[in-house]
C-alpha cells in the first residue's frame, strides 16, 4: 500500500471552513480525512463534504454503541454519504456487529467498510480496573474484542498500535487495522495514554494510521503531513486490509 493511502487524518477543527481549507491544503498528501463526533454533531453531512475538497476517502467515526436495529439504521445512514469507513463500538456486542454487517452489505458495492474500536487509546490498565476489568490488560481487551467483531462481521479494527502486533499474529491479515495515538520521535503524547510512531505502527501490522493534533495544529500541516509520510514509507511494504 502506498504509504500516502495509509495516512488518516482527524480534520478536528470546529468550524466547515476550517476543515474545508484544511483537507484542500493536504490534498494529495493524505489517503483518507477523519469526520469525528464534534463536527458531525455541529454540522451533519456538510462535514463529510467539507473534507471531500481534499480528494481522499472519508472517514465517519460515530463510533456507533446502541441496540442493534438502532445501529443497523446509523450505519445504512452512513451508507448514503458515500463514506469508505465507518465505526462501531465491539463493546456494542456480536448482535450489534452482525446487523451493522447486514445494513452495509445492504449499501451495495461502495458499502462503508466497518471499523469496530477495541479499546480505546485513552485507557490503560488502571482505567480498565475501574470500569469493573481489573484482570485483563489493555492488550487482552483489546484481542478478546477484536476477535469477537471480526466474527460477526466487522471489516476491520482501530486498536492501539502496542496491540496491533498481537492482534496481526493471532488474527491473520485479512482485515483493516487502524491505529491512532500516533506521535512522531520526541512528541508529547497528550491525552493518549498508549502512543507509537508511524513507523512503529505500520512494521507491527497496522494498515492505516489516524493522525490529527501533529498536522492539524502543526504551523504547516503539509509539512506535518510529508513527515508523517516519509516516516511511513521507511516502515517498509507493511500489511494491506480486508
Amino acid at each position: 500500500m502506498n504509504p500516502v493511502d495509509r495516512l488518516v487524518v482527524a480534520l478536528d477543527v470546529p468550524d466547515l471552513g476550517g476543515a474545508r481549507a484544511l483537507a484542500t491544503m493536504l490534498s494529495g498528501q493524505v489517503g483518507v480525512f477523519k469526520v469525528g463526533l464534534e463536527q458531525f454533531v455541529a454540522h451533519g453531512p456538510a462535514a463529510v463534504e467539507a473534507a471531500r475538497a481534499g480528494g481522499a476517502a472519508i472517514f465517519l467515526d460515530l463510533k456507533i454503541h446502541d441496540i442493534p436495529r438502532t445501529a443497523a439504521a446509523a450505519v445504512r445512514s452512513a451508507g448514503t454519504l458515500g463514506v469508505r469507513f465507518t465505526t462501531l463500538h465491539a463493546l456494542g456486542g456480536r448482535e450489534m456487529v452482525a446487523a451493522a454487517r447486514e445494513a452495509a452489505e445492504a449499501c451495495g458495492a461502495d458499502r462503508p467498510q466497518l471499523l469496530a474500536v477495541t479499546v480505546l487509546t485513552s485507557h490503560d490498565a488502571a482505567s480498565l480496573a475501574a470500569l469493573g476489568l481489573a484482570s485483563d490488560d489493555p492488550e487482552t481487551n483489546a484481542l478478546r474484542l477484536a476477535r469477537l467483531a471480526l466474527e460477526a462481521g466487522a471489516d476491520g479494527l482501530v486498536a492501539s498500535a502496542l496491540e496491533a502486533p498481537r492482534l496481526r499474529r493471532e488474527l491473520g491479515d485479512g482485515f483493516w487495522l487502524v491505529t491512532p495515538g500516533i506521535r512522531l520521535p520526541g512528541e508529547a503524547h497528550g491525552d493518549q495514554a498508549r502512543v507509537a510512531t508511524p513507523a512503529e505502527a505500520v512494521r507491527g501490522g497496522a494498515s492505516h494510521i489516524v493522525v490529527g493534533r501533529p498536522i492539524v495544529k502543526a504551523g504547516d500541516p503539509r509539512a506535518a503531513a510529508e513527515r508523517v509520510v516519509a516516516d511511513l514509507a521507511a516502515a517498509g511494504p507493511g500489511p494491506g486490509g480486508a
